[in-house]
């Protein structure tokens, strides 16, 4: 009989805390015996992300469930540790595995039946390393304190349930549509409109400010840790083709049927009071304080929700890069020159940005590619301007609030909820 234990919410020891990314992609079923070999924005899965979620031919599950209430046979972990299994086999008594929807380096997403519920549950089986099964348990403590006061609707996934099966922890949440990065690609990477964005930046920041009442840090918004509550969508008419659209004439584009969402993703959640100096945030959405070294507090969340809301309304992400003295370049031609006070505080690690009281580029470019990379990008009043046919100016002042580079200056989330874009009356357009 194989050794599990399933675990009440009331109480959860706290761990050392970082953790892998988790990537709720979506990823085509396969017959046999899975490891981890996807991660991050390569994966997708269009049969996942119909008009509707056909939702599965569970009479075939109902039709063998007392048969197949027996446990798999003993699999060898792979060398990575990554659970080993084949579709159509029981996790525990309880879940039958549908399909895998998702890996990263923390282990794996599973499409699984509820017996006891009757629904369909994603369950996130982490990696039988030590340090890996240290960060699930800080996250359930994270997703545990966010259940236990979110009596609003915080917008943050649910927890239904976890346990330690053959050494592996497993988190049960509750099943979500696609990401708004796996929408994006999806739609040709045509951006959204501006009234859906709003719309979308409201529950994004509802959210946040929710954490922060918590004193709980996010550190990791990204388009990918946002998902679709419904997978539902309809198709209209785009006038904006593209030159990067695929065929001619009449062009279509998709638009959610519910605006609602969730975040995701609570393993790099950082408590107010913890030490603050290592380095977080997914590279594109990475506050300039963290890549300078100052420390960083809440305003973190705050600059990546701006990045987040001006990849919605252009379809890129604005700053795309993978080089530190880039980035700030890049930041100081979308935003304007960087405080001297934070260029000045800038530690040993980060003083080789900076020479002569000022970012050391285009110097210290690593090549001309990088310097026209950096040029070519607009200000930021431009480039909402490109995309925003109506309530630009709102939109450029509150991201202009996002986006101020003193932290200590930085929107609160709450103010933010209080900005024009958000308050005035819109006619809604999508």
């Amino acid at each position: 009989m194989d050794y599990v234990t399933e675990f009440p919410h009331t109480h959860i020891d706290r761990r050392p805390k970082k953790r892998p990314r988790l990537a709720w992609e979506f990823n085509q079923p396969q017959q046999k015996a899975q490891s981890g070999i996807y991660y991050g924005r390569d994966v997708g899965n269009v049969t996942s992300f119909g008009p509707s979620r056909a939702f599965l031919d569970h009479a075939n599950l109902f039709e063998m469930e007392l048969a197949q209430k027996v446990s798999p046979p003993w699999r060898n972990d792979d060398k990575d540790g990554h659970y080993m299994f084949a579709l159509g086999e029981n996790l525990t008594s309880r879940y039958k595995i549908y399909r895998k929807i998702g890996e990263g380096t923390f282990g794996q997403v599973l499409e699984c039946w509820d017996r006891e519920t009757r629904e369909m549950v994603a369950i996130k089986v982490v990696r039988s390393i030590k340090k890996y099964r240290e960060a699930a348990m800080m996250e359930l403590e994270v997703l545990h304190l966010l259940g236990k006061y979110d009596r609003s609707g915080s917008r943050c996934v649910k927890l239904r349930n976890w346990f330690d099966y053959r050494n592996h922890i497993c988190i049960v949440f509750e099943m979500l549509g696609p990401s708004l990065y796996d929408f994006l690609r999806k739609n040709n990477y045509r951006p959204f409109p501006v009234d859906l964005v709003r719309e979308l930046g409201r529950q994004l920041l509802e959210c946040v400010a929710f954490m922060h009442d918590l004193r709980l840090i996010h550190t990791d918004l990204k388009p990918e840790n946002i998902l679709f509550v419904s997978p539902e969508y309809v198709k209209v008419p785009d006038y904006k083709v593209t030159s990067r659209s695929p065929t001619q004439g009449i062009c279509y584009k998709r638009l959610p049927k519910s605006s609602a969402i969730k975040v995701i993703d609570f393993g790099s959640t950082a408590y107010e009071h913890q030490d603050h100096n290592y380095i977080v945030s997914t590279r594109h959405y990475r506050a300039p304080e963290v890549i300078l070294r100052l420390g960083w507090n809440y305003p973190c969340d705050i600059w990546s929700v701006g990045c987040i809301l001006v990849e919605l309304c252009s379809g890129e992400a604005l700053f795309q890069t993978h080089e530190n003295l880039e980035h700030l370049a890049m930041m100081e031609r979308v935003l304007g020159p960087l405080p001297q006070h934070m260029l000045n505080k800038a530690d040993r690690h980060a003083e080789k940005y900076v020479k002569r009281g000022r970012l050391d580029w285009p110097e210290g470019a690593t090549s001309r590619e990088s310097i026209k990379a950096v040029q070519k990008l607009p200000r930021l009043q431009n480039l909402v301007m490109q995309h925003v046919d109506h309530s630009a100016g709102d939109l450029i002042d509150l991201l202009q609030g996002l986006f101020r580079f003193d932290p200590s200056s930085r929107l609160t989330a709450r103010q933010a909820l209080r900005h024009p874009f958000f308050t005035r009356n819109h006619f809604q357009r999508f």
